[in-house]
């Protein structure tokens, strides 16, 4: 997997789900707009998937490092900029 770092603005709700025989407990999932208009799934896992559905709004302006997958990136650090 390539690691990536974008920048870009949240443009949907945060779907929070648990998951059930998996190694992760729960998934967040949201859309990222980036900078030259690309769109782009995020998941985040576990503590993260925490972080980004009590926090994340949209409209806000982050910062995420993470792992391109096929059709998705994997968060590993999001932070909100605006």
């Amino acid at each position: 997997m390539k690691e990536v770092f974008l920048i870009g603005k949240v443009i949907s709700k945060v779907e929070f789900d648990f998951m059930i025989e998996s190694r992760y407990i729960s998934i967040g999932r949201f859309y990222l707009e980036t900078m030259d208009k690309k769109i782009i799934e995020i998941k985040a896992y576990d503590n993260i998937a925490d972080f980004v559905y009590k926090k994340l709004i949209i409209g806000n302006i982050v910062f995420l490092y993470g792992r391109l997958n096929l059709d998705f990136v994997s968060a590993k650090i999001i932070k909100i900029l605006k």
